[in-house]
């Protein structure tokens, strides 16, 4: 069978220190980290490089720098020849995705971003919450097991046996107990800032969709899968129309390999820092993965020749 690959963009999670040192040399990155920096009123260069990890996993410093994380390396492959079926992101990834597809520029896309982190990082702030990974159940199930249970929802669907929930402290305590009782092979709490991808987001969401409202989107040169509908699409509108609800949404990322394949696509191919999808991908019958960090972009490259 003839290889063909799909590209895939990693969101909040992938994130850590170091993350600019290996990127492929663009001309126009300098000016984008500058932009990112101007927008975000942070010094994302110096917190990309040294850190702590807890002003890295702050949402208004990860979302722009992984946004241009992302971009840089899924353009890069793009001109080195990557011809994709598709492109999904996971998240944060979509907008990456999206630019990369020519929904909107870099730079509109940037700005989109840097406003998401900063509402989203103020819902965070004002309905604190929490996010839980639970291995060991499918999604469909860990849904059942939670519907009775006040202030918790299903968050991602990452994969066959992987699920995140996310809600209020109470909620997700109570879901953790209810789903340890079910057979849950192992859960563990996530370090995020927020309940997000819950309905518990609405007022980013809300703000959010303004925003939308007034950006300039383009129908898209390559096929999208989004988060809140992973069925492919280059319609300008209908992607607005899917982004508008993807903040308090589930991420349905099985859904989305599986529609990948369904595709044609035989590899996926993650363009960002670290491996996460490349790992969900395994998990995922049908599927093989690569992913550009582990063996930098010549290998990456070498591998889809």
């Amino acid at each position: 069978m003839a290889v063909a690959h799909a590209l895939v963009l990693p969101g909040q999670g992938s994130q850590r220190v170091g993350m600019l040192e290996r990127l492929p040399e663009l001309d126009s990155l300098d000016r984008l980290l500058d932009a990112a920096e101007a927008l975000s009123d942070l010094r994302l260069r110096h917190i990309a490089a040294e850190g702590p990890d807890e002003a890295l996993a702050d949402t208004r410093a990860t979302q722009p720098l992984l946004f241009l994380t992302d971009w840089a390396w899924g353009s890069t492959l793009l001109a080195a020849g990557l011809q994709p079926v598709a492109v999904a992101g996971h998240s944060l990834g979509e907008f990456a995705a999206l630019a990369i597809a020519g929904a909107f520029s870099v730079e509109a896309g940037l700005e989109l971003v840097t406003e998401r982190a900063r509402l989203m990082s103020t819902a965070a702030a004002a309905t604190p919450g929490a996010m839980s990974a639970v291995l060991g159940l499918e999604g469909s199930d860990v849904a059942d097991l939670i519907a009775g249970i006040s202030g918790v929802w299903v968050a991602n669907d990452n994969a066959p046996g992987q699920v995140v929930i996310s809600g209020t402290h109470e909620g997700v305590e109570a879901a953790t107990a209810a789903l340890s009782g079910a057979g849950a092979r192992r859960i563990i709490p996530l370090a995020v800032a927020g309940p997000f991808h819950s309905p518990l987001m609405a007022p980013a969401a809300d703000a959010f969709a303004q925003i939308l409202d007034a950006a300039a989107f383009s129908d898209t040169t390559i096929p999208v899968l989004q988060n809140t509908d992973p069925t492919p699409t280059r319609d300008a509108r209908t992607i607005v129309s899917r982004l508008k609800t993807q903040i308090t949404s589930p991420v349905r990322w099985t859904e989305t390999m599986y529609g990948l394949r369904d595709m044609g696509a035989t590899t996926l191919v993650e363009a960002g820092p670290g491996a996460v999808l490349k790992g969900l991908a395994r998990r995922t019958e049908g599927l093989k993965a690569i992913a550009v960090e582990d063996g930098g972009l010549g290998s990456v490259i070498e591998e889809l020749s």
